[in-house]
């Protein structure tokens, strides 16, 4: 497996991998997250540095994005959607997909990384609820699914509520 930032050829393939992880069973309706990923494209938040593919025998199998969010008016990250084509999930993808890009934002100077997901998953990379920091969710409902990573940049002063992209406003 190669893991690396997404080139202009592997949008489509990036694209498909994250429908295929995100499709419900016996549906054919696109998945809110193809729509998602689409409309952060074309926003000022995309950072092209922090979206990675994972390759296998030179097809795309798993794709990460990371966009520009903020706590309060700080700067920070938020991550997803990621996405693993269902072929190759439960086989390393995802994880090698989030320590790529814990590296990269944290080579970046990054503070730290946010995201919805379960905190059973991501307590392995050293995410943890973000009210351990001090960091409100985008919604009070969500409690403990919402968590950060800290990385190197980080200082205690960041606290505030959490902010994603714009278009994660429209889900």
């Amino acid at each position: 497996m190669i893991v690396r930032r997404e080139a202009p050829g592997d949008v489509a393939a990036a694209r498909a991998a994250q429908v295929a992880a995100f499709r419900q069973p016996d549906s054919s309706a696109e998945p809110v997250e193809a729509r998602l990923l689409d409309a952060l494209r074309d926003c000022d938040a995309w950072l092209p540095e922090l979206t990675i593919v994972a390759e296998v025998g030179g097809a795309v199998v798993g794709h990460v994005v990371t966009t520009r969010g903020f706590v309060d008016d700080v700067p920070a990250l938020g991550l997803g959607p990621i996405g693993v084509l269902p072929s190759h999930q439960r086989q390393g993808v995802g994880l090698a997909l989030v320590h790529a890009t814990i590296g990269a934002a944290d080579a970046l100077g990054e503070a730290l990384i946010a995201l919805l997901g379960s905190p059973d998953y991501y307590a392995r990379f050293g995410f943890v609820p973000s009210a351990t920091f001090g960091i409100e969710p985008p919604e009070s409902s969500w409690g403990n699914y919402f968590q950060v990573r800290t990385l190197t940049s980080y200082r205690p002063q960041i606290t505030g509520r959490f902010r994603y992209a714009s278009p994660f406003d429209d889900l």
